[in-house]
């Protein structure tokens, strides 16, 4: 019988980490002698691919040259200002306890996701860190389902804090666990019909002990 996981989103689910990622994100426009759009207007696009982002508020000339400059900035300062939501540490450690895998499933790439995971000190929390490299970004279900297959595990739910998160979770057949401490507010995300909603992790434990069987 395969394992049973739980599949993580990082930025804004696991890791308050949006002020880092959105004062890098602004930050790049000035390499460019451009106007940096407000916090507000960035933290609504997070979760999308960095390009799509800059696709947003740029001109399509500059995408590329923004990418990059925000790639070399955001590495230098990735934990000025992020730490772990609170109980977080304690959650992941109590569901691999409990014989869940944890995996976590990020637009971000690879190398920059297990970048932050070890700089917030959660990578002997989790058992597989899964970007997204080169391949469909969420909504798709593509970075859940592969990191799912690196683990051998069966999904059981998604949690997430934008509506792309429980999209992909709902794509790739698992239960969904939307929370609104990150990215999306509570109507937006409530919009996407997931099968929990809540303001923070607390509830997930009591959730799977009503409704799993490990």
């Amino acid at each position: 019988m395969k394992r049973a996981a739980i599949v993580f989103d990082l930025d804004g689910t696991l890791v308050d980490s949006l002020p880092d990622i959105i004062a890098s994100f602004r930050w790049a426009f000035g390499t460019l002698g451009l106007p940096a759009p407000g916090e507000t207007a960035v933290r609504g696009e997070v979760g999308l691919p960095l390009e799509a982002m800059y696709a947003r508020f740029a001109p399509v000339e500059a995408v590329e040259a923004l990418a990059r400059a925000y790639r070399r900035h955001y590495p230098q300062h990735l934990a000025d200002r992020s730490r772990p939501f609170p109980g977080v540490r304690e959650l992941l450690a109590e569901l691999r306890g409990r014989g869940y895998a944890v995996a976590v499933a990020t637009t971000k790439r690879s190398e920059m996701a297990h970048a932050l995971v070890n700089a917030m000190g959660l990578t002997a929390q989790v058992d597989h860190v899964q970007g997204t490299d080169g391949f469909a970004h969420k909504p798709a279900p593509d970075v859940v389902e592969r990191a799912l297959a690196a683990l051998g595990a069966e999904g059981r739910w998604m949690v997430g804090d934008t509506v792309h998160d429980v999209m992909a979770g709902k794509a790739a057949g698992l239960r969904t666990y939307a929370v609104t401490w990150g990215t999306h507010d509570e109507a937006t995300l409530r919009a996407t019909r997931p099968d929990v909603l809540a303001a923070d992790l607390q509830q997930l434990m009591p959730v799977l002990q009503r409704t799993e069987m490990v």
